[in-house]
């Protein structure tokens, strides 16, 4: 039986992490209708695969990639005690495969290239009603920290 192998993401991975990006925007689209129709990116996926502020990896599960996340360095607030966090973003796993850990394992990752980097932190965002995926972070660790309203004028 295979496992599922995390690891740093290559220039080769690419058109599957295209893949999942649109794959997360139309998973958010339902929870924001202010995001537009139509493909567009979040992310500058190559850029981020070959920066040294940030770690992409992916999930490996019988030579596919099923899933990936990253974490970059961002700047914390000056009025906050540490200087610096790392910001997680891209977080996806292949439908067939969730509930199987493979975000709890991306995030581990994530964390060890994080806390090599001398961050004492990590932060990320959901919406609040994706309740598949709150309940996810939560495993991993993550608690709610501040919510983001909005009002439609």
């Amino acid at each position: 039986m295979e496992t599922i192998h995390i690891r740093k993401a290559i220039l080769a991975d690419l058109p599957i992490l295209l893949e999942f990006e649109q794959h997360i925007i139309n998973s958010e689209r339902p929870y924001d209708p202010t995001i537009k129709d139509g493909i567009f990116h979040y992310y500058d996926i190559a850029a981020m695969i070959a920066a040294s502020d940030a770690e992409v990896l992916v999930a490996e599960y019988d030579g596919q990639l099923i899933g990936s996340g990253y974490a970059r360095i961002k700047e914390a607030k000056p009025y906050l005690t540490f200087p610096q966090y790392a910001y997680l973003g891209f977080m996806y796993v292949e439908p067939a495969h969730r509930g199987k850990g493979v975000n709890k394992l991306i995030v581990e990752g994530l964390k060890a290239w994080a806390s090599a980097q001398g961050m004492v932190e990590m932060r990320l965002e959901v919406y609040g009603g994706n309740e598949a995926a709150v309940k996810a972070y939560e495993k991993a660790g993550f608690r709610t920290n501040l919510v983001e309203m909005r009002l439609p004028l």
